[in-house]
């Protein structure tokens, strides 16, 4: 396995754990006052819910590279517009709204790309 390889193995997977876990933490919100104890950890739960298709979807790019980095794309991609117009409209700020963007979503877009890089570099080198 030659060091490009370990690279476009060892990235993505290190940048979707990071991704997830920084999604994660919005969940943390969940937890207010007033709320009793099981309707905070139901509603942590329910904020934790993309973090879990996240977690899902990682699972699978990580035996099927090419199917993965493409969900993973397409979600980056799919989800941008939406992050933006939902934040602009709290904001009113472009700027703010592409920099959330630039937080939110692009990564997931970056791990899809490496995940279909990493997919055809093993391709090319005859590699399963």
């Amino acid at each position: 396995m030659g060091k490009g390889y370990k690279i476009l193995f060892c990235l993505p997977r290190i940048l979707a754990i990071l991704a997830i876990l920084f999604i994660s933490m919005f969940a943390l919100d969940a937890f207010q006052h007033g709320l009793t104890l099981w309707q905070q950890i139901l509603a942590f739960l329910m904020h934790l819910v993309p973090s879990f298709i996240l977690l899902a979807v990682l699972i699978i790019a990580w035996k099927r590279e090419l199917l993965g980095g493409i969900i993973f794309l397409i979600l980056g991609l799919g989800l941008s517009p939406f992050v933006f117009l939902h934040n602009y409209q709290m904001n009113q700020s472009v700027w703010m709204s592409l920099g959330i963007i630039t937080m939110i979503t692009i990564p997931f877009v970056l791990v899809g790309v490496l995940f279909i890089a990493g997919h055809w570099h093993k391709k090319k080198r005859g590699t399963r």
